[in-house]
């Protein structure tokens, strides 16, 4: 069924079928239509949930938590600040290997405030041991969804799954929503191994000694840290996961086949433009302009960031001339993360092109097509005199 909605109706849409059974949510723009759209679908019966709604973002992780531990698939969604004031839950979830799903619909981090977008709430929240799933179009939105619910509960570590605040999440696409037994044949019931059970009754996440011992069985138990290497590992681990899931998506629903980047025009590229969310698809006007003057320029948009998918990006620009990054978020005191991410990965390659760094759009200011234009062709014909440091797009002081 093709659907003309906004973005945060898509991720509903998409929490919907995949059978949420608990939804906790506190409303902060641009996300709280998502939220706003679960508790009609509750109410009005079309999705038999329980929609719990609390005083906090803080609360509304700690009510995931305690429903994920219980056994319930369980689903929310913030932006900004309310995904910073997460933070300390955030890391127990991850933690505590809970597949639970959550929405972010990005928005700029006060102070100053703003209520406008970029990415730097999620990219703040880079290593909290996540999965981030980033979307460009309404479809994505709607598809990775019930992907990461999947994924979370395949591999046992949360997913957050990211959009552009307004540029997405309030602007009206057309999408494909499948049938309920589709997704039923691709997604199965959540199934712990391990859950809260009067029946068969366990500790969870007691103190955990430096060191590895015996646990009440007299079998070595690990410490503190084998449990972080156990995460960092899965985590790595994620990445095939997420081809395989993509796939078997593909062979229901006859979408996907691109898992970590979406390439446009970038099969004899030279140069690539390289970035995350809706930016990838408002530089292909770009593009289409250089390509029509004769620059072999492509971009790619990376869909996974965390885990970082290094040897697809890897393999995917290694052969280019140049690789110009533009992100919607920095790693104060140094340079973009995403700019980071990519050297690291063509470290390894046995050529490298040139990688440059620009900022663009932060606190929603508006990336004019023509700005693109300036900051690509500045890239290409200026090599030598850009090197690392990042440029700043759009600034008027």
């Amino acid at each position: 069924m093709h659907v003309i909605e906004s973005g945060n109706v898509a991720a509903a849409t998409g929490v919907k079928l995949a059978r949420t059974q608990v939804i906790a949510a506190y409303p902060i723009t641009p996300q709280t239509p998502l939220t706003e759209k679960l508790s009609e679908f509750v109410e009005g019966g079309e999705l038999p949930a329980e929609y719990i709604p609390v005083e906090s973002e803080h609360s509304a992780m700690a009510v995931c938590i305690a429903s994920s531990t219980a056994g319930a698939r369980s689903f929310t969604a913030t932006s900004a600040n309310g995904l910073l004031y997460m933070n300390e839950q955030l890391h127990w979830a991850a933690g505590s290997r809970l597949p639970i799903v959550m929405c972010v619909a990005n928005r700029g981090v006060g102070a100053p405030w703003t209520v406008w977008n970029d990415h730097q709430d999620t990219i703040s929240q880079r290593d909290l041991g996540w999965i981030q799933l980033y979307c460009a179009d309404h479809q994505q939105i709607h598809d990775t969804v019930i992907k990461a619910f999947k994924l979370a509960e395949t591999v046992s570590i949360p997913v957050m799954v990211c959009y552009d605040g307004y540029l997405l999440s309030h602007t009206y696409m057309p999408f494909e929503q499948p049938d309920q037994e589709q997704v039923d044949a691709f997604l199965p019931p959540f199934a712990p191994e391990h859950f809260l059970n009067p029946e068969a009754p366990r500790n969870f996440n007691t103190v955990t000694l430096p060191d590895v011992r015996p646990d009440i069985h007299g079998n070595t138990a690990p410490g503190y840290m084998e449990i972080r290497k156990a995460l960092h590992s899965d985590l790595r681990g994620a990445i095939g996961e997420i081809e395989k899931i993509d796939g078997e998506f593909g062979e229901i629903f006859g979408r996907g086949g691109e898992p970590f980047v979406e390439p446009y025009r970038c099969d004899d590229a030279d140069y690539v433009a390289f970035c995350m969310g809706s930016l990838s698809y408002q530089i292909r006007d770009v593009v289409d302009a250089m390509r029509e003057e004769g620059t072999k320029i492509g971009v790619m948009g990376l869909k996974v960031y965390r885990p970082f998918p290094d040897v697809a990006v890897r393999d995917a620009l290694a052969k280019c001339k140049g690789v110009i990054v533009l992100e919607k978020a920095l790693s104060y005191g140094n340079q973009g993360a995403l700019f980071a991410d990519v050297k690291s990965a063509l470290f390894s390659a046995e050529t490298r092109p040139f990688v440059h760094n620009y900022i663009v759009g932060l606190g929603g200011r508006e990336i004019k097509t023509e700005h693109l234009y300036d900051a690509l062709t500045e890239s290409i014909n200026n090599e030598a005199a850009i090197g690392d440091e990042p440029q700043w797009v759009g600034l008027k002081m």
